[in-house]
Formats: structure tokens, sequence, C-alpha cells
């Protein structure tokens, strides 16, 4: 029996409100469950579609166990079109997880979606894409933690090209949804495919088939497609960094196979007489790269992965 549910986010401040509807199929007293989360950035569309798309096909009398869905977790980003963070307060919902119930709207927000859909799960997955400005080459991640094994088991089901294992010492990022449930003893993935705000069908396709090879091998759904290759695993990853403000010019693109210190790209003034080159620091794959020229100091410029 298929329950739509709201879980309410009270405002802080003064702030409006915001109220986040998710489903719940089927039942955990014949299997795992399983949450499955899109929209945790509100401009990351092919992964929300590809979680719609199944939710409207999925067959309920074939499950084998339960899932939480939240198709578009952070709905004031996806109504205001904001892309990485939220606009009540400028933070960024995937680090503030697993939240703080008395913090700001989103630090609110992390603890609601932690405590009412990943807490009581067995496993999570939560969908994702390169945000508005990032072209993106599909990949999953996941967290050296107690559980890691079983959280590798499905990002290999989820059968996307490349998947991370992230140390949280060495991790360019914290707060993460997938770290958090990883510290509770939940299996946990992130998984990317599609970026720069576009809805592509390859992409889409991606996560509609992801999910249904994580169900798959979970004993959850029968298995509807071939078994995937294994991803090619990566240790961890570097971000690299704009050194001013300026005009970012990437050289290479998001899957390429660059070598150590070989140039990705360029960073100008804006009168374009100043030029710095941005080089690899090790050999590895950009995972995502900016798209857009226009970057900030210490901006953002792509994340290279590394074997």
């Amino acid at each position: 029996m298929t329950i739509v549910q709201t879980l309410r986010v009270d405002g802080a401040d003064g702030l409006v409100g915001s109220e986040v509807p998710y489903i719940e199929l089927g039942s955990s007293d014949l299997g795992p469950t399983v949450c499955l989360m899109a929209g945790v950035h509100g401009c990351e569309y092919s992964s929300m579609l590809g979680l719609r798309r199944f939710l409207a096909h999925v067959d309920e009398s074939q499950l084998q166990g339960r899932i939480l869905a939240v198709p578009i977790a952070n709905l004031a980003s996806f109504e205001s079109r904001t892309p990485f963070v939220v606009p009540h307060d400028g933070l960024n919902l995937n680090r503030c997880f697993p939240g703080d119930p008395a913090g700001s709207f989103t630090e609110r927000l992390a603890h609601q979606l932690f405590d009412t859909v990943i807490r009581p799960s067995d496993y999570l997955v939560d969908l994702h894409a390169g945000d508005q400005v990032e072209a993106l080459e599909p990949f999953t991640l996941f967290d050296a933690s107690d559980v890691e094994e079983r959280s590798r088991a499905i990002a290999h089901a989820y059968g996307l090209p490349y998947s991370i294992r992230a140390e949280r010492s060495a991790s360019p990022v914290a707060g993460t949804s997938s770290a958090a449930a990883a510290e509770v003893t939940i299996p946990a993935i992130t998984a990317e495919a599609g970026g720069r705000g576009l809805v592509d069908e390859i992409s889409v396709e991606l996560h509609l088939n992801g999910i249904r090879g994580v169900l798959a091998s979970l004993g959850i759904l029968p298995a509807s497609l071939p078994a995937p290759l294994p991803p090619i695993e990566l240790s961890r990853w570097v971000w690299l960094r704009s050194p001013s403000s300026g005009w970012w010019s990437p050289t290479v693109a998001a899957g390429d196979r660059v070598s150590a210190d070989e140039i990705v790209g360029t960073v100008s003034s804006l009168l374009g007489r100043e030029v710095v080159e941005i080089r690899a620091p090790e050999s590895g794959v950009p995972l995502f790269v900016t798209t857009s020229p226009a970057v900030a100091a210490d901006g953002l410029l792509l994340g290279l992965g590394i074997g």
C-alpha cells in the first residue's frame, strides 16, 4: 500500500516553513527498508526525474521490503531554481547532515530528513547530478566506515562507470547524507549522473536503472536488467580551486584521463591580460568540471578522481 506523507520543517527567525512530501511503499515485514532521496540540490533534475519515473512505474505487489522515497528533498531550492544552496540561509543542504533541530532552516531540514527517512532505513541511496554550472562523468561515492563493504556493493549495483571510496580525513567535503548515514552504520551511496541543469534521457535512465539494480541486489525487487559491469574504483579525489577571481577556461572535459602536471584549464583576469595555468596535481579523471567562465577567488573548478 502506498502512503504519501509530509515532512514539515518549521522556519527559524520568522522564516516561512516548508512541507516536503515523501512516499512509503511496501512493508519492512517483507525485507529491508531503503531510502531513495533526490533533489537535495534543487537544480539537479535528471536525478529527480529518475526517481519520479521509478515511482510512477514500480509494481508494489513485487516489493519484498519497504521504500521511503523523497522525490525532491530541497523544495525551496527547486522552486526558486537556486543551485547548490538553500535560499533561506545560503547553506548547502549536503554539508549539513545529520542536521540540528535548533539550527538554521537548512540544518533543521537536514535533521528532519535524517530522522524521518534516513535513520529508519537499512540503506540509503542519495541521487544527484551536476548542478547548473557543472558537467559531470557519472559516478557513485561511498564513505569509509564500518559498513563500507555493504556500501560498496550497492555502489557497484547502481552500475555507473566510476566509484569513489571517500576517507573522512581526505574528503574535500563534510556533512553529506551518505557520510552521516555511514556514521550510524547505515550503508549509503551518493549516485551522480547528469548535469548543467539539463534533463537528458541518458542520465535519467542511468538513475532509473541504478535504482532498479540496487533494489534487485538487495532482493527487494526482481532483477529486470543484466548485472552491470563493475565500476572503475577510485581511492579519493582532489578538488581544484581558482587562485583568483576571473574567467575560467577548462581545457579538459569530464571523463577525460589527465596526467600529473597536465594543464586542465586557465584562469585569466577580466581584461584577459593575466593568465594562470591550472595543472593537475596528480594523474586522474575529472569527474565534474565547472562550465561557467565566471569564477570567484577560491571558486571550485573541477573534481579530479584519483585511482
